[in-house]
C-alpha cells in the first residue's frame, strides 16, 4: 500500500512491488503486541491493564506487503484509555491510514473486579479474562465483547446416586457478545456467568466463607449443559445484546477429561 509518510523518500519501497501471485489478502498486519491500557470499568473507574493487542487490514492484490511499522505508530496516537469510543476511532483511523476496505482491532486483558467474601465479607481482587473485538469496512462498524468467567461447578448425577458428596469441579464460562453502539458492561457479563454457575469462585475465603460456598454449590448443583443454557438465556432476553456465543468448559475432577457445551445466535 502507498506510504505517503516516509521521511526518505530515496530508499526503496519493497512492500509497493507487484506480488509474485496477482491473489488479494483478507488479512495482514501484527500479532501479539504487549500494551499497557486503561479501561473504563462499571463505577466510572479507569483501570490500569496490559493487553495483547492484535491489528490487522486487507491487502489488494496489487501490493506485495504492508507497512508494519504503522500499526505500532496509529496504536501509539491513541495510548491511553479504551472506550467503545476510541476503539472505533482507532480502528476508522486504520482503515483511513492503510487506505483498506477493512480494519480490525483485537485487544485481550485481564480484568479485576473486587469481591467480597460471602460470610466475613473480606475483600479480594478477582481476575477475569475480557477483550474487544472490532471492525471496520466503509461506514460499517462493529464492535463485540468477550468475557471469560471461572465458576464452581457441582454434578447433579453424582449428587443425585451417590450416599454422600458430589464431585465438583472449576468451570470456565466464555461469552462473546455483539450490541451494535449499546454498552453492555464487563461486570454484567460476570454476573450472568457466576449467577448460571453452582457457585461463584473468589480469591479470598475465610472458613466460614469456605462452608457457605460449599454448601451453596451443594445446594445448587448443575451440569455444563445448564450453564451453558442458564446464559443464553440471560442474554436472549438482554435487548441490548444482538448476537452471542456461549461455551462452557467443567474441568472434570474425577475424569482426565472436560465437559463442554456451547451455543451461538446470530454469528
Amino acid at each position: 500500500m502507498p506510504d505517503n509518510h516516509s521521511m526518505h523518500p530515496n530508499l526503496p519501497d519493497v512492500a509497493n512491488e507487484e506480488p509474485a501471485f496477482d491473489i488479494p489478502l483478507d488479512k495482514v498486519g501484527v500479532k501479539h503486541i504487549l500494551y499497557p491500557i486503561t479501561v473504563l470499568d462499571r463505577h466510572d473507574h479507569w483501570q490500569s491493564t496490559v493487553a495483547r493487542v492484535n491489528m490487522y487490514v486487507d491487502l489488494p492484490r496489487e501490493f506485495r506487503g504492508t507497512h508494519m511499522s504503522r500499526f505500532i505508530a496509529i496504536l501509539n496516537r491513541f495510548r491511553g484509555r479504551i472506550s467503545f469510543e476510541t476503539i472505533r476511532q482507532i480502528v476508522k483511523a486504520t482503515r483511513k491510514e492503510f487506505e483498506a476496505l477493512e480494519a480490525h482491532l483485537e485487544l485481550r486483558f485481564p480484568y479485576f473486579i473486587e469481591k467480597r467474601a460471602p460470610v466475613s465479607g473480606e475483600p479480594s481482587l478477582m481476575e477475569y479474562r475480557a477483550g474487544f473485538h472490532a471492525f471496520a469496512r466503509g461506514n460499517d462498524f462493529d464492535i463485540q465483547l468477550e468475557v471469560s468467567v471461572p465458576v464452581m461447578s457441582l454434578c447433579p448425577c453424582s449428587k443425585e446416586i451417590s450416599d454422600r458428596g458430589a464431585h465438583n469441579q472449576r468451570s470456565v464460562v466464555r461469552m462473546r457478545i455483539k450490541t451494535g453502539n449499546r454498552l453492555v458492561w464487563i461486570e454484567e457479563l460476570v454476573a450472568i456467568a457466576e449467577a448460571a454457575g453452582s457457585a461463584p469462585l473468589y480469591s479470598l475465603l475465610k472458613r466460614e466463607d469456605e462452608k457457605a460456598v460449599t454448601e451453596a454449590a451443594y445446594d445448587n448443583p448443575r451440569f455444563v449443559e445448564d450453564i451453558v443454557r442458564t446464559v443464553a438465556h440471560a442474554l436472549e432476553t438482554d435487548p441490548r445484546v444482538t448476537a452471542y456465543r456461549v461455551e462452557c468448559e467443567n474441568f472434570e475432577s474425577i475424569h482426565n477429561h472436560s465437559a463442554y457445551a456451547s451455543i451461538s445466535h446470530g454469528f
